[in-house]
């Protein structure tokens, strides 16, 4: 190769190189930064069944808050945990299929920091069983029932986006087969400690009003409301219980220990083991009866809902779910007037039951014979109880989910506790873009200076190389 060739090949080289590292910049720069997420699973283990929600956030989080999502959920066949006192064993084993299907959800390499919580109490074995996933067991807790308001307040107003805009918030009504929470940011002083809890969410505080009444489940409520019927009834007719809340036809045998086997109702004694329970079909009978579970005669503060439990006025606008839902969505009753709602459900409980079983063929008949209680009970647990009225029925919102996610406590417990779990640095790009863009700018100059430079030294290698011809 000729001498004066030499410059021209390392002008060229340097150009392809300049090239090359520009191309390889551009694509590392702007490669998709694909979004990190944490993971957390919480066991919601009920009185009546058990529920494994997976949950996933950003690992950067926002104002120490993750912004969690629902990604899966799974029902874990059988009875709630608790139904296996028993059988331990078979408490842990009833978890299987829930837990795999988490492992198949959440990627593996995040598996050892995802945290697992159970709100519940727990046995020991399910304790070993979970501790044998690939998982961060965080251990069992029990939720306390104030709780399990609060965190339900917080999923229905994170899911309608009221905690990270400056808008109003949705009360919180959530109905479990044990319990029942009502939950909301009062207009008057919370004149009771024990139902007041403060939260941070989003750099925000929240001061509420919450309560979780014990044994007023829709459950144990029944079993309350049965006990009581029992007293009165099978000291003048020891072998049948007519009952105005189950439908006219309606007679199944009991047993006493079927009713007086809680802890809600334990108080009651009868000696006779044995009756027929017997369905009137009778909606205004079926309410009264239900109000003698509610203490309205004592009250040592300015108001109060029941029992003597203080609660300010009901204010704003409220989210209704758990078992509120269900039992007003299987009897068309989650948009009607509180008149209408009344008339509606006086009508289904007059239905004949041979009626209600031809029209419901597929449902255990153990649950379809108590929705006409469950129906009446909420009314009067809300109109009675938590005393709202025909001019602010309107304000309750019965829901089962809100976008993707189930309205309940147990995302409002997640996102809670994504503010003790720590963040991550996002990934970033390789350099800043006006660093990036200042970059670029300036190697495709010097690559075009280059260029002129080769230009230039072949147009006055070409004259050189004329004259010496001439």
């Amino acid at each position: 190769m000729e001498r004066r060739y030499m410059p021209v090949v390392i002008f060229l080289a340097a150009i392809t190189v300049g090239i090359i590292i520009m191309v390889v910049i551009s694509v590392v720069q702007n490669k998709p930064l694909y979004q990190k997420y944490k993971y957390g699973i919480v066991l919601d283990a009920g009185s009546s069944h058990t529920s494994v929600f997976i949950y996933e956030w950003p690992a950067e989080k926002e104002n120490n808050t993750g912004m969690v999502q629902q990604k899966h959920t799974c029902n874990v066949k059988g009875k709630g945990i608790s139904s296996y006192s028993a059988n331990p064993q078979g408490a842990g084993a009833s978890l299987q299929e829930c837990m795999n299907e988490a492992k198949q959800k959440i990627p593996a390499h995040r598996h050892p920091e995802t945290p697992v919580y159970l709100g519940a109490t727990v046995l020991d074995s399910v304790a070993l069983s979970l501790k044998s996933y690939p998982f961060s067991y965080q251990g069992a807790r029990i939720i306390s029932g104030q709780e399990e308001g609060a965190f339900g307040w917080i999923t229905v107003n994170y899911l309608s986006e009221n905690l990270r805009k400056p808008t109003g918030t949705l009360g919180a009504l959530d109905l479990g087969g044990a319990s029942t929470q009502i939950t909301f940011v009062p207009q008057q002083k919370i004149e009771s400690s024990d139902n007041s809890i403060d939260f941070r969410l989003y750099g925000n505080n929240y001061h509420l009003y919450t309560h979780s009444f014990l044994c007023y489940g829709k459950d144990q409520a029944l079993k309350l409301s049965m006990g009581k019927k029992l007293e009165s009834t099978l000291k003048t007719d020891p072998i049948e219980l007519r009952d105005p809340c189950f439908h006219p036809g309606y007679k199944v045998p009991r047993t006493v220990p079927d009713v007086f086997n809680t802890p809600c109702t334990k108080e009651l004694k009868l000696a006779n083991e044995n009756f027929l329970h017997v369905g009137l079909g009778n909606w205004s009978q079926c309410q009264q009866s239900i109000r003698k579970v509610f203490n309205t005669s004592i009250c040592s503060y300015s108001k109060c809902s029941f029992n003597g439990v203080f609660q300010p006025s009901v204010y704003g606008d409220f989210g209704a779910f758990s078992a509120f839902f269900f039992v007003m969505d299987f009897l068309n009753l989650t948009s009607d007037s509180l008149a209408t709602t009344k008339e509606k459900l006086a009508a289904y409980c007059s239905t004949p039951w041979e009626k209600i079983v031809g029209n419901h063929p597929k449902i255990d008949q153990k649950y379809l014979s108590e929705y006409c209680f469950s129906a009446t009970y909420i009314l009067t647990l809300l109109e009675d109880g938590y005393k709202f009225t025909s001019n602010n029925w309107k304000d309750i919102r019965f829901i089962k989910k809100i976008g993707d996610s189930d309205a309940g406590w147990t995302l409002g417990y997640m996102l809670n506790l994504t503010n003790m779990i720590p963040a991550e640095a996002p990934d970033m790009p390789l350099m800043p873009y006006g660093g990036y863009v200042t970059f670029m700018f300036f190697f495709a100059l010097l690559i075009l200076v280059l260029l002129l430079l080769v230009y230039l030294y072949f147009h006055r290698s070409t004259r050189t190389a004329q004259k010496d011809i001439i």
